[in-house]
């Protein structure tokens, strides 16, 4: 008899060893159990076409939310790019209406109207507007480069639109086909004969059952994003329209423009830093690989100011906010061409550099065109292609080694610069076993707040700086061990004239607080101070004199002790530079600068330079000038003693909600005033 091998077929053969007085008695099968009630075949979907898409709109744009509503639009203007790179169309317009919707046109061949091969019976245009991973991108032969290779993009778009209109203009005939939800309204029509257009033109409205009925396509939103694609490709003009009615408070977004950058990522970064310092020119260039497929745009700068860096990649015009291959590509042609200088300049220095050194304050744009990318995620979010990396590393690599190169002086400013960061990184990572012994660190500190590395208060210095570009040179300029920074905005709350509604509502006051963990008034703990002085460090003009009487007022009123118990001063920075030759010395006010123009340069023909502002400043200027306690000057705020009342008297008078008592004070002093003007 033959032997079965299906395991599953019933029970195991018996051994033909074993004696029949060993066998066990035979078990009659177990009766089948009913079925479970309530779920039977009749309760097994079968969802056809585009109703999967409506059904779990997650699972195709990744939400319903904001950014997966103006995916909506991403995923038609991508259609209209590939044929622009492809060489097809040379322009795209873009026309958002007043009623939600909004149209993209492109000039380029028209999405196929005839009769498909498989279904004929439908168009192409219906094939690929009704039926998942159907289109043109899945062979080479008609895109080399594209941005949607996953076939569902616009079918997508349909199935979440109220209402899809689409016209193609082939032949010089136009057609048109609309679409409700996923559903033809009606077949293709030939509508009619038309001359000098041809393309496609898709205008959708979002549905409200699955984004919400208030939910809006956000002119601002899609300008940045039309701005974008113009900026990735040099070769395409993007025409913008807006209904008027769209545009209130919307200054940033004309009813009309044109969108062509010939510049392309270049002029595109620069746009983004305008108003920064930079430690050298923009870094930018382009290759196309030879012989093969794959091209790439870059534009890196590095700014002065301290500020974080950004990166922003796409892959054939695709936004790529988490990264991917093509910028592990970037990263490793920059460590490499920075190491490769600093050896050629005997800078051994450079050994400790990573990738996130070189990466941590730069502004960089790259822009990468290869065939058949591999994408993470429907939306397509981090480029997963490894020959990006490879295609990336080479293009850059060579071009940065000239680069360098060609301009040492800003190449090794640049190479010092990115090595101070490493240094600060290492020093970072040894000062993490050193912990703070204030009980106050458990707490959540100001998000801008770089706090120092010592052990306990003693000998710790927090400077209260204002705006984010002078906390930029403050933070670079610091002894991290010992002096803290906090930026605050502008000038803050006048908490003698405000009420204590006001103030418990300020941010910028609740993060000082917080940040001098010591509570405020009847809360006010001597122990849980946090820093030893607390340094008041503004402009030296006068407006950086009012910021600081703001905040000498917030410590009177609602922290006397940090005065009384000599806690809190003001820095002096200086106002002029002044340099003949090697000599180069520093003023803090005009006074000052007089006199060492009459005594230290008498005669002499003197470069003077005005400061701004502390954000102005190199970090080593403000340093050695203002911050470094062996070279600088502190002012310290007392309380005069004895004389508690006429202190109050005039901080009421001065700074109160009585404008006629400030308004007496300048009309006494108005001789003075004059005396200032007549120098």
């Amino acid at each position: 008899m033959a032997k079965s091998n299906d395991l599953f077929a019933g029970a195991a053969p018996e051994s033909p060893r074993r004696s029949p007085a060993a066998r066990s008695p035979r078990i009659p099968p177990a009766s089948p159990p009913e079925p479970e009630a309530g779920y039977t075949a009749a309760d097994i979907e079968v969802l056809e076409g585009l109703e999967p898409v409506r059904r779990r709109p997650g699972m195709y744009i990744g939400g319903t939310d904001e950014k997966a509503l103006h995916h909506l639009f991403a995923e038609v203007i991508d259609n209209a790019m590939d044929e622009a790179v492809a060489g097809h169309a040379s322009f795209i317009a873009v026309d958002v209406m007043a009623d939600g919707s909004v149209a993209v046109t492109d000039n380029g061949r028209g999405v196929p109207i005839d009769p498909h091969p498989k279904f004929p019976q439908k168009s192409a245009l219906e094939v690929i507007m009704t039926t998942l991973h159907s289109g043109g991108k899945f062979d080479s032969k008609v895109y080399e480069t594209s941005g949607g290779l996953h076939g569902v993009g616009v079918s997508v778009v349909n199935a979440l639109s109220e209402k899809l209109d689409v016209e193609v203009a082939r032949n010089q005939k136009l057609y048109r086909q609309s679409f409700s939800r996923g559903v033809p309204l009606g077949p293709l029509e030939e509508v009619g004969p038309v001359h000098n257009r041809r393309g496609t033109r898709v205008r959708f409205l979002p549905d409200g059952q699955i984004f919400g009925a208030d939910a809006r396509l956000q002119p601002a939103r899609l300008f940045r994003m039309a701005r974008s694609k113009a900026y990735l490709f040099s070769g395409v003009e993007i025409r913008w329209t807006c209904a008027p009615e769209l545009l209130a408070n919307l200054e940033d977004v004309p009813e009309r423009a044109t969108l062509h950058f010939a510049g392309g990522l270049k002029e595109y970064l620069a746009a983004s830093l305008a108003g920064r310092e930079l430690t050298a020119e923009i870094f930018a260039g382009s290759h196309k690989k030879p012989g093969g497929h794959g091209s790439v745009e870059w534009a890196i700068a590095w700014a002065d100011d301290g500020e974080d860096g950004f990166s922003r990649s796409y892959c054939n015009t695709i936004p790529t906010p988490e990264g991917g291959t093509h910028e592990q590509g970037l990263r490793i042609a920059l460590l490499r061409g920075l190491k490769s200088y600093a050896e050629r300049v005997s800078n051994k220095r450079a050994a400790i550099l990573t990738g996130d050194d070189v990466m941590a304050g730069a502004a960089a744009m790259l822009s990468a065109f290869i065939r058949e990318p591999e994408f993470q995620g429907q939306t397509k979010e981090r480029l997963a292609t490894q020959e990006a990396s490879r295609i990336v590393e080479a293009a850059v690599k060579d071009a940065f080694d000239h680069w360098l190169a060609a301009s040492p002086q800003q190449a090794n400013r640049l190479l010092e610069t990115i090595i101070l960061r490493g240094e600060d990184r290492l020093r970072r990572r040894q000062e993490k076993d050193v912990q703070r012994k204030s009980a106050t660190r458990k707490l959540r500190l100001p998000g801008k707040l770089a706090d120092c590395s010592q052990a306990g208060s003693k000998g710790s210095e927090l400077f209260i700086v204002e705006g984010d570009s002078a906390g930029g040179s403050a933070k670079q300029a610091r002894d991290r061990a010992t002096q803290a920074v906090l930026p605050l905005r502008g000038k803050i709350l006048n908490v003698a004239s405000a009420g204590a509604d006001k103030l418990a509502q300020n941010q910028q006051l609740s993060d000082l607080l917080l940040a001098l963990g010591c509570g405020a008034r009847g809360r006010y703990v001597e122990s849980d101070l946090r820093y030893d002085r607390v340094i008041v460090m503004t402009d030296a003009d006068v407006d950086g004199a009012h910021i600081a009487s703001l905040l000498m007022t917030y410590f009177y009123r609602e922290l006397p002790e940090i005065i009384r118990n000599g806690h809190l001063f003001l820095a002096v920075p200086p106002l002029y530079r002044l340099s003949h030759g090697g000599d180069t010395v520093y003023a803090r006010d005009d006074a000052h600068k007089d006199e060492l123009l009459a005594k230290r340069f008498k005669g002499k023909k003197v470069e003077i330079g005005r400061f701004k502002g502390l954000g102005e400043m190199m970090p080593a200027q403000l340093r050695d000038t203002t911050m470094a306690p062996a070279r600088r000057t502190l002012l310290r705020v007392a309380i005069p003693e004895g004389d508690a009342e006429s202190t109050r008297d005039a901080v009421d008078r001065l700074m109160g909600v009585k404008p006629e008592a400030r308004f007496r004070f300048i009309q006494e002093r108005a001789p003075f005033a004059g005396d200032l003007i007549d120098v």
